[in-house]
C-alpha cells in the first residue's frame, strides 16, 4: 500500500524557516515527479512547487519563488520543501503528492498519491 507521510510542520514567527519532509513507502517513486500543494482555511488548494523525477528541473508558484526550495532524495524515497522567510500568508496545510508521470505539473488532478498534510502556521 502506497503511503506518503509529511513531517516538519509547526508554528514559526514571520521571517523564520521550516523544512518539510515527505517520506514515501509502498513503492519507489524515483521515476515520478513530485509536488507540494497547500490549502489555507476557506481557500482552494493551490500549487506550491514541483520537481522533475531526476530533480533536474523545478517549478514554483510566484508567491513562494525565491523563498522556498524543493528537493528530493530518490535513494531515500523522500522529498523536501525548505521554506525560508515565511510570511503569515504561508499559513496552510501543506500536502506532498506524487505525479502520475515524470514531468512536473501545477495541475493537482495529475497527482495520484497524496499525503495527509502537515500544518504550517506563521505568526506575525
Amino acid at each position: 500500500q502506497v503511503q506518503l507521510v509529511e513531517s516538519g510542520g509547526g508554528l514559526v514567527q514571520a521571517g523564520g524557516s521550516l523544512r518539510l519532509s515527505c517520506a514515501a513507502s509502498g513503492r519507489t517513486f524515483s521515476s515520478n515527479a513530485m509536488g507540494w500543494f497547500r490549502q489555507a482555511p476557506g481557500k482552494e488548494r493551490e500549487f506550491v512547487s514541483s520537481i522533475y523525477w531526476s530533480g533536474g528541473s523545478t517549478g514554483y508558484a510566484d508567491s513562494v519563488k525565491g523563498r522556498f526550495t524543493i528537493s528530493r532524495d530518490n535513494a531515500k524515497n523522500t522529498g523536501y520543501l525548505q521554506m525560508n522567510s515565511l510570511k503569515p500568508e504561508d499559513t496552510a496545510i501543506y500536502y506532498c503528492a506524487i505525479h502520475r508521470g515524470s514531468y512536473y505539473s501545477t495541475n493537482s488532478n495529475l497527482y495520484v498519491y497524496w499525503g495527509q498534510g502537515t500544518q504550517v502556521t506563521v505568526s506575525s
